[in-house]
């Protein structure tokens, strides 16, 4: 069984910095394509960032591009999300998803696996 556990979230002022990260517990995570997906109450969840298996090709949603990066860790079996410029429409709870396909895939029914979340709050 994959475990998928996030750490990292919390409270920030607009503009801080945070980053978040996700250990995944069985194979390395290189063995898997990993993403990051967020969820505010009432909507849908939203895909971020995912880091493409083999080649690590990274692909990121239109409003976070250029203000967060997802890098892996083989070594520790750590995905990361760094998180710059944070604004208050970056508050939601963030989970991060594995699965074991070698594309990018921006739909979270895709995914097989999941983390618990956690929830990142940027203040105004």
């Amino acid at each position: 069984q994959v475990q998928v556990e996030e750490s990292g979230g919390g409270l920030v002022q607009v503009g801080d910095s945070l980053r978040l990260s996700c250990a995944v517990s069985e194979r390395t995570s290189s063995g898997y394509t990993m993403a990051w997906f967020r969820q505010t109450p009432g909507k849908e969840r939203e895909f971020v960032a995912a880091r493409r298996r083999g080649d690590g090709h990274t692909y990121y949603s239109d409003s976070v591009k250029g203000r967060f990066t997802i890098s892996r860790d083989n070594a520790k079996n750590t995905v990361y999300l760094q998180m710059n410029s944070l604004k208050p429409e970056d508050t939601a709870v963030y989970y991060c998803a594995a699965a074991d396909f070698s594309y990018v895939a921006t739909m979270a029914d895709e995914y097989d696996y999941w983390g618990q979340g956690t929830q990142v709050t940027v203040s105004s």
